[in-house]
């Protein structure tokens, strides 16, 4: 009854501090570049994150932990070009792009159920138009209903561009040669039948009217700067006028662990997105841990340094409270143990039963997890491993979907310890289940040499598909070789006639035989 009258009192001051929003107060939009392999997804970051750094001058960008910040003035003398034919005041404070890999980042930079990305940027090669993991990227963006901007990239490669670093596009465009501007039409037009086909209405931005029902392509250029003024310009617009109910900043925190690192000097540290709310110094938080719910005290909270003061021998600038949304580097005791991609929840009222309800919350995604694996194996399965909460979701969906069991699972690199629990399979009924999916996460190499003395297999990849193509590559080998190995064992049955005309009696009594 105590947990139940705390639980009632967090929710109520939940609602309460969602209702005292102010769309005068905005927070920071968190935008997620995604896209295929080599479309230039990490160049055109570091293009938008470099932009005054070749001048000589960091212009306050902010490095952050698997998230770049760029204040509010930065964007503004970014898109100030752009200014002279199309104004606008840019109200947010700033922008935090998450540069995590575009697919992972959305499985599992979830925050209770909500993906952490307000907006996203879908990078596609205007030389090779849609690939593979851009249509995931696009069923993703979909499935959790995440507005998102196309940026069409590459155009620098057309026949005889001639390059104008970091004009707006349209300037850039006019002041092409006839073919080139008719080549430029062409791929576009080619790029917006490509997404006409997923089901998606596109329009490059200039000439889109509606932005509720056509999806905007921006094209840039991550080598020269073109179209980056337009592509910041249009985020910004987009998220002042369609989405300040979402990025109004409200008081209570809300932050994911982005990975577990351990630095020098610090001990084990967790990254976070604080995605809205502020965390303090000696804040008491409450994180996922494999053991169980760990409880610590916010000992130091760290942002790196912007780039100018690069130079300075600290690595990090120490805060006393940080307001969301932005990266930050904690450190405290006891995080060996945390769960990427868990939620952090912050305990400030000092109520121990509200303490409670929050280990029970923070514990709650794990707690799925395992039942899901109880429902999906009998004891016979693969081991099955991923880097975070959220695609190791992910991946039991899959091979949920696939009808492939499981029988444990984990998260983080392939230890020592992984290849035991899964050689357990070796002497079950299944032992061809001895195996080890790892999704996007490292192995140890004393874990590979173990795994090759027990007999266990594992296989690794980064993307979903490739796992179940190993795995049913696999199977099909192991079938063969029982196939093989039964042939001479296994009477096979047959269907066998015998012709009157070839049935032979010896000359006396006898059995008749066939000839």
């Amino acid at each position: 009854a105590r947990l139940e009258t705390a639980r009632k009192a967090r929710q109520a001051r939940m609602e309460r501090a969602v209702k005292e929003r102010d769309p005068e107060d905005l927070r920071s939009p968190i935008c997620c570049i995604m896209g295929h392999v080599d479309t230039g997804k990490t160049k055109l970051l570091d293009m938008i994150r470099h932009t005054n750094v070749q001048g000589g001058e960091a212009g306050g960008i902010t490095q952050q932990i698997g998230a770049s910040f760029f204040p509010g003035e930065v964007l503004a003398k970014q898109t100030a070009a752009l200014n002279k034919t199309s104004p606008f005041d840019i109200n947010i404070p700033g922008l935090l792009i998450i540069d995590t890999p575009g697919h992972e980042s959305f499985s599992n930079l979830r925050s209770r159920g909500s993906s952490l990305c307000d907006i996203a940027i879908l990078v596609i090669d205007i030389m090779h138009g849609l690939e593979p993991q851009t249509i995931e990227s696009l069923h993703m963006l979909r499935a959790k209903k995440t507005p998102f901007v196309v940026a069409l990239n590459k155009v620098d490669r057309l026949y005889d561009w001639q390059a104008e670093p970091w004009r707006p596009f349209r300037d850039s465009l006019a002041a092409q040669g006839e073919h080139v501007r008719s080549e430029f039409e062409d791929r576009a037009s080619k790029a917006k039948l490509a997404l006409a086909e997923q089901g998606l209405n596109a329009e490059v931005y200039w000439d889109n009217t509606d932005f509720k029902e056509y999806v905007s392509i921006v094209p840039t250029s991550a080598h020269t700067g073109e179209g980056i003024p337009d592509l910041l310009q249009l985020i910004a617009r987009l998220t002042q006028k369609y989405m300040v109910q979402r990025i109004m900043w409200c008081r209570e925190p809300q932050a994911t662990v982005l990975e577990v690192k351990v630095v020098e000097g610090l001990g084990h540290t967790v990254d976070i997105i604080l995605a809205n709310g502020d965390l303090q110094q000696g804040d008491t938080i409450v994180l996922c841990g494999f053991n169980g719910p760990i409880v610590t005290r916010v000992r130091a909270l760290l942002t790196p340094k912007p780039l100018k003061e690069i130079r300075i021998k600290a690595d990090y600038v120490h805060h006393t409270s940080i307001r969301g949304a932005q990266g930050i580097k904690i450190a405290a005791d006891n995080l060996d143990k945390v769960v990427a991609g868990g939620a952090l929840l912050v305990n400030r009222s000092g109520d121990k039963d509200e303490l409670e309800v929050l280990k029970e919350e923070v514990m709650a995604d794990l707690a799925k997890l395992a039942k899901a694996v109880n429902e999906l194996s009998d004891g016979d399965g693969v081991y099955a491993m991923a880097s975070t909460l959220g695609s190791l979701e992910a991946l039991l969906e899959f091979l949920k979907t696939s009808k492939i069991p499981v029988h444990a699972i984990n998260i983080g690199p392939v230890h020592r310890l992984d290849v035991m629990r899964a050689s357990t399979q070796l002497e079950r009924t299944h032992p061809e289940y001895a195996l080890i999916l790892a999704f996007d996460v490292p192995v140890a190499k004393d874990a590979a040499a173990f795994a090759e003395d027990t007999g266990v297999r594992i296989f690794t990849a980064e993307i979903i598909y490739h796992l179940f193509d190993h795995f049913t590559a696999y199977m099909a080998e192991v079938r063969a070789r029982k196939q093989e190995e039964a042939r001479f064992v296994a009477a096979f049955p047959v269907v066998a006639s015998i012709i009157p005309e070839f049935i032979f009696n010896r000359g006396g009594p006898g059995d008749p035989f066939v000839a």
